[in-house]
């Protein structure tokens, strides 16, 4: 008879931990993870509590699985988010156990060398590699084949005639151990006295919070590396946040130039038994540095001792599936339960962080000059009420010249639009019907590189017709407004021989490709770059001296009360990437209203004026940060079912003092993926438990049918 229970929780949407009994001689701790019986089937779970007892009836753990064990601070965290953020507790686990595949089998590597013979036919493609051969290094094919500018195809042809040789290569490491004393730290006196601030906070007892706030080009990276570096010499770990796409090879090379060796990276992109090792060897300690998308904020670090969180303020950070957090505030927590320093750094912080800042809760450090003594650019509004745009045309004549002078001066310019695709809507001249998304409601997006009309929010995708398929009229469809695709054809008609290239999320290629892109950019590769926002996110473009933003005015008019703000910081991040090097920038923005505070903000480069007014205007109206709310959105494959749920909920709210229910209410984005939405806001203010209120809120509505479902948002960062 058993004489212990293991109380495991289950890595599925389930809020509790089911009990287990122990056999005897099984060894067994808090954070196991195990395997254990669940309804017909074997399932696995970690050991979230034991205690002792006989067991009685219960079904019998398994056996242990052998998987890094969660630690008593990783639980901690877990819970903690399960609490914030009313997801269940074994979804929140699920964000943070990966469990090793015991039947997949590492990939080898194999690299190549010279055989010692020619082959019978040369080529100047087989020269090339043969040339580069010669020095005896054994590489990988496709490192061969990228040096020597050919196809692998070329490589096999020589392996084929014997020419070339296959030799086994060991294992490739996880991650190698950074050098803190490894890269000439020339720093800036600002830089180190900023740098001096970090790295003694983390000698701290209890390390602070520290808004690491410079302007862009100030050299931020630099200075918080000197805290990574701290914490290396130290032998604990640093996690640097980054919104995923910022995960670029000129960050890796920058990391690189300052300890010797790239750090590991944990993203989308990184995938297989790659992602197993690298697990197992954060929860070992043998991993000192990890630079991670948000998901790397819940691996099992042996011994966390800074995070850092690179561009605090992108939406980014915020997960809208399954359990809704954001990687920024939940870092903070993080850093509480590890007892280690959190920076967060930002050329344009949140309101959330500066108000914090002011309450004392957080420290400030700023970096209030570019790097090098470089001026920041000089911005100018081009006033679209006075300056006519040729009919078809989307840049003013103004940004025609100037692009022509950049790009003439051997400089490079950058046009950006924060819309994807060639068109946002596409209507029938004829009988102008409007072309929608069967399963959403939205338009469907243009994409003329890949002839297709998409939805950007469910992923439908169909050809783009040649005729309209309400009334059939030939060649009457209509592209209305422009995306990046436009803006790259109406540039290919304007400067013809300058060469141009489009940044999309959208495109296919991924990560690795946008990487490869961006580097080749900053290389000098390319005289005109037409980019999205993925643009803005803290890259270094060395010859860009010219910003053109096209329809600046596009965020002003959502009704998100983040609206202003997410604005201004995009277009001040992205103006920033004018004048990075040797030569001053200058940023050209088109908009039909400059005397909008947030344009008039980004042209007098007043950023205080700008943050006092919309934290006054946030305060005044009992919003973020002095303020909470919580999004509930009710949705169902039937309009009439999501209403009625959720007009029942309402009726049940029973707003507590501070409490304010607001709906139901159609969202803006009525129809998703097929699913009807009804949207109910709370308000509290600040002192109120907000939790507490859902919860029982919660306990009283009707019990969920059908396919009806119920999301809880707290802390929303999107109001469609």
């Amino acid at each position: 008879m058993t004489s212990r229970i293991a109380d495991v929780l289950i890595p599925l949407a389930l809020d509790t931990a089911y009990s287990y009994a122990v056999p005897d001689g099984l060894g067994l701790e808090e954070g196991d993870v195990v395997q254990v019986p669940l309804a017909n089937r074997e399932v696995v779970g970690v050991v979230w509590g034991l205690r002792k007892g006989q067991g009685g009836n219960l079904k019998k753990v398994t056996g242990v699985i052998e998987a890094p064990n969660l630690s008593a601070k990783m639980r901690k965290f877990l819970d903690w988010i399960a609490w914030y953020t009313l997801a269940p507790k074994g979804s929140a686990l699920a964000m943070g156990l990966k469990v090793p595949d015991a039947d997949r089998q590492e990939v080898a590597r194999v690299g190549v060398r010279l055989a010692g013979t020619l082959p019978k036919r040369m080529t100047p493609a087989r020269q090339k590699v043969i040339e580069i051969a010669q020095d005896g290094v054994v590489r990988l094919k496709s490192e061969l084949a990228q040096a020597a500018g050919v196809s692998a195809g070329v490589i096999n042809g020589l392996i084929d005639e014997g020419a070339m040789e296959t030799v086994a290569l060991l294992a490739e490491p996880v991650a190698e151990m950074p050098d803190p004393a490894f890269g000439d730290t020339a720093l800036s006196d600002g830089q180190g006295e900023a740098a001096e601030k970090l790295v003694a906070a983390m000698g701290e007892a209890h390390p602070p919070v520290i808004l690491l706030e410079g302007v862009t080009g100030s050299g931020k990276t630099e200075v918080y590396f000197e805290a990574v570096a701290e914490a290396v010499r130290k032998g604990r770990q640093a996690l640097i946040l980054m919104p995923e796409i910022a995960l670029t090879a000129q960050f890796l090379d920058r990391f690189a130039a300052r300890f010797g060796v790239k750090p590991a990276t944990w993203h989308s992109g990184v995938t297989g038994r790659r992602r197993e090792r690298l697990y197992s060897a954060i929860a070992s300690g043998e991993v000192k540095v990890v630079a991670g998308a948000r998901s790397a904020l819940f691996l099992p670090y042996a011994d966390l001792g800074l995070i850092v969180v690179d561009e605090e303020h992108e939406t980014a950070y915020k997960q809208d599936d399954g359990v809704h957090y954001h990687a920024r505030d939940m870092a903070v927590v993080r850093g509480k339960i590890e007892n280690a320093s959190v920076i967060l750094a930002s050329a344009t912080p949140s309101i959330e962080s500066r108000v914090n800042v002011e309450r004392g809760r957080y420290r400030h450090v700023r970096l209030p000059e570019r790097f090098g003594g470089r001026s920041m650019p000089q911005i100018r509004a081009v006033d679209l009420r006075k300056e006519a745009i040729p009919r078809g045309r989307w840049l003013s004549p103004t940004l025609v010249m100037s692009v022509e002078d950049t790009v003439g001066r051997g400089e490079q310019a950058l046009l950006f639009l924060n819309r994807r695709g060639y068109a946002p809507l596409t209507l029938c001249r004829a009988c102008a019907h409007r072309y929608e998304c069967p399963n959403c409601s939205s338009w469907l997006v243009e994409h003329r590189f890949r002839r297709s009309l998409v939805c950007h929010h469910c992923g439908h995708v169909e050809r783009t017709p040649q005729a309209c398929v309400e009334c059939g009229s030939v060649d009457s469809l209509v592209p209305c407004g422009p995306g990046v695709e436009r803006i790259a054809e109406e540039a290919a008609e304007l400067f013809p021989d300058k060469r141009c290239i489009v940044l999309s999320s959208d495109f296919p290629g991924g990560t690795e490709r946008l990487r490869t892109e961006l580097a080749a950019i900053a290389a000098g590769e390319f005289d005109i770059v037409i980019g999205t926002q993925l643009v803005a996110k803290g890259h270094n473009f060395p010859l860009m001296t010219l910003v053109g933003v096209l329809d600046a005015d596009i965020g002003l008019t959502s009704g998100d009360p983040r609206a202003a703000e997410r604005t201004f910081q995009m277009l001040q991040q992205v103006t920033g990437r004018a004048g990075r090097g040797e030569k001053p920038g200058r940023a050209l923005v088109q908009t039909w209203q400059p005397d909008h505070p947030v344009i008039a903000a980004l042209i007098s480069g007043d950023a205080e004026r700008f943050y006092e007014e919309e934290t006054r205007v946030r305060e005044m109206a009992g919003l973020p940060p002095f303020g909470r709310l919580a999004s509930l959105i009710v949705s169902a494959a039937e309009r009439e079912a999501a209403e009625a749920h959720a007009r029942a909920m309402a009726l049940v709210a029973e707003p507590s003092p501070g409490v304010t229910v607001l709906g139901p209410a159609e969202a803006p984005l009525a129809l998703i993926r097929g699913r009807y939405r009804f949207r109910l806001l709370v308000k509290t203010e600040r002192e109120v438990d907000l939790q507490a209120y859902l919860r029982g809120w919660m306990t009283r509505c009707p019990k969920i049918r059908g396919n009806t479902r119920v999301s809880i948002d707290v802390d929303p960062q999107s109001f469609l």
